[in-house]
């Protein structure tokens, strides 16, 4: 099945295009833009530093095309940023049991987004959704491994055709206060496709089910919808903790 963001069959060129601003920071720009045009007759001196403001806003709720990989048995990367853990660990309470994803340990792969990256999410496998669990928490830092107990996050269970069950969580960092979904229990999802947005700067983890091997290393950069997180089949890559 094909990435929503993939050009239609016969395109025999693709060009570059600027890319947009998700609807939902359209206003955040349009505030920003509106204060920096009300310094210009007030108070001039700041004009410039609110115009980068403006211009930073309208970065950071950027929402470029994405072409996603095809094949049986992928999970791409549900964020852009970078790798920052590849380990094995117990799964988070509301993620455990039959209706989820059950109780046994998985590996766990960590997309750390910081200000400057794309902050549009997008689901890793193409499925139905099974539940979206948002959980109230603190703020701290999403670099930290506590912060996937103890930070604002949101779970989301993704059953592929096959019955197989992925599990993926946003998890709100330092500066980030509002987690955004844009889809809900029941409705059904291409991999690539665009579930959600985290507000300035935090973390999505992925957690592979028994059979997948994880692609990428510690350090890598991750594009979401299009970098290959894990595969079916393939060997854990010798990074990851047990």
């Amino acid at each position: 099945m094909a990435s929503l963001d993939k050009p239609p069959l016969g395109t025999t060129t693709v060009k570059w295009r600027f890319p947009e601003i998700h609807p939902e920071g359209r206003k955040y720009v349009a505030i920003a833009a509106a204060i920096a045009l009300f310094s210009l007759f007030v108070f001039d001196f700041i004009t410039w530093p609110l115009v980068f403001l403006t211009l930073g806003v309208a970065a950071f709720f950027r929402d470029p095309v994405r072409v996603t990989p095809q094949g049986e048995g992928l999970i791409v990367s549900p964020a852009d940023g970078l790798i920052t853990m590849i380990e094995r660990v117990e799964l988070p309470p509301e993620l455990r049991g039959p209706q989820a994803l059950g109780d046994k340990p998985m590996i766990r792969v960590s997309v750390f987004m910081s200000v400057f990256d794309v902050h549009v999410n997008r689901t890793p496998v193409t499925g139905t959704i099974k539940h979206v669990i948002y959980i109230s928490g603190k703020f701290m830092n999403a670099d930290f491994d506590k912060a996937s107990e103890e930070n604002e996050r949101q779970h989301f269970v993704v059953e592929d055709r096959n019955g197989v069950r992925f599990g993926f969580t946003q998890i709100a960092g330092l500066v980030a206060r509002r987690i955004v979904a844009f889809v809900k229990a029941g409705d059904m999802v291409v991999a690539g496709q665009r579930i959600g947005l985290i507000r300035f700067g935090s973390r999505v983890d992925v957690f592979l089910p028994e059979g997948y091997g994880c692609a990428v290393a510690l350090g890598q950069r991750a594009v979401a919808g299009e970098t290959i997180l894990a595969k079916r089949g393939i060997a854990d890559m010798a990074g990851v903790s047990q």
